[in-house]
């Protein structure tokens, strides 16, 4: 093998052994437009050749299609893979448009079974919660969860938009081996209170959307401009109007960077997500997601570019200049309970 495989590092104290850039598969069946089967396929093999180890879906990403098109791969290469997928996104039959939080313990059992049948596996490595039902006790949906762990049906547990309070009273219930939330030189709002948890806890951080969804690759300005009709893109406050404009404005100090080592503006973007594994002390497994083969090759290569000091500063206050919320409605996230 010609390329340099990326190193690989534990998810949280007795965890799993995964490469230190996972990859994010939503985007292969769902959310991001058209994709080409054959070319995801391909990124799916590449990304393995280069020590990327860690997989990401969810049964709410194309109502389980997504889980459905990775099966295959899995298949050919599960003891080389470490599956993560999710619950908790249920969608009602009568509007798939919409989603519903559900914790329950009776929907928990329901919807692993349905992994487990749509992945055509045994055991789910990494199983997350993928959003709180505040009306749930999340003691009652850990304590579930782990009851899952204790049947062989899932191996280690993870936690996605939590707090850091919801992050402790789960890990008593049963260890947390990684809580998944978005961070990026757009998005820090996790560092204030849920990075210093996980690390005193021994939990892992895995960040979606290191590369701010594409908007920190450059590949668009304005979401309703130069996206198609069915990226969700043109739905987050962001990407779309003056805030978009703003926005693209925050890249110069990335591009200034990025000349600097060479690099594209998505390298710097994923190099300074991965440094904060040294900056915070703790592991950090960022998901960047892509359905193209040569992208994996970029962003893998980013793994292995250190950030100067002087350069850590000048990307420091952008996250704080940023227009608009992540997401329509924040009332998905953590950052109206933290």
């Amino acid at each position: 093998m010609k390329d340099s495989t990326i190193p690989t590092v534990r998810l949280g104290d007795g965890g799993p052994e995964v490469g230190v850039q996972g990859l994010g598969c939503m985007g292969m069946s769902f959310a991001y437009g058209p994709s080409d089967a054959d070319e995801s396929r391909a990124t799916l093999e590449r990304a393995l050749e280069l020590g990327v180890t860690l997989y990401d879906t969810a049964d709410a990403y194309g109502a389980g299609e997504n889980e459905r098109f990775l099966s295959p791969f899995f298949t050919a290469h599960r003891d080389d893979v470490v599956i993560a997928t999710k619950f908790a996104l249920s969608i009602p039959p009568d509007d798939p448009t919409r989603r519903v939080i559900r914790n329950d313990p009776p929907y928990i059992r329901q919807a692993v079974e349905a992994s487990l049948r749509r992945l055509d596996v045994d055991v789910i490595d990494l199983y997350y919660m993928h959003r709180r039902d505040v009306n749930v006790p999340i003691e009652e949906t850990v304590g579930v969860m782990s009851e899952l762990v204790r049947e062989g049906k899932v191996k280690y547990l993870g936690l996605s938009e939590v707090t850091a309070d919801e992050l402790r009273a789960a890990h008593a219930v049963h260890p947390i081996a990684a809580v998944q939330s978005e961070w990026s030189l757009f998005s820090r709002d996790i560092e204030a209170k849920v990075v210093p948890a996980a690390r005193e806890l021994g939990v892992a951080l895995v960040p979606y959307s290191p590369l701010g969804r594409g908007f920190l690759t450059g590949s668009f300005v304005n979401a309703e401009q130069d996206l198609t009709a069915d990226d969700f893109r043109r739905h987050q406050p962001r990407f779309t109007g003056a805030n978009a404009t703003a926005n693209a404005a925050l890249l110069e100090p990335i591009r200034a960077v990025a000349e600097t080592h060479g690099a594209s503006l998505g390298q710097i973007a994923l190099a300074w997500v991965q440094q904060q594994a040294t900056v915070h002390n703790l592991p950090v497994v960022p998901i960047p997601g892509t359905r193209k083969p040569a992208r994996i090759e970029e962003n893998t290569a980013a793994s292995r570019i250190t950030l100067t000091r002087e350069e850590l500063a000048l990307l420091d206050p952008v996250a704080a200049k940023v227009a608009g919320n992540r997401y329509a409605d924040m009332t998905f996230t953590s950052a109206g309970r933290e």
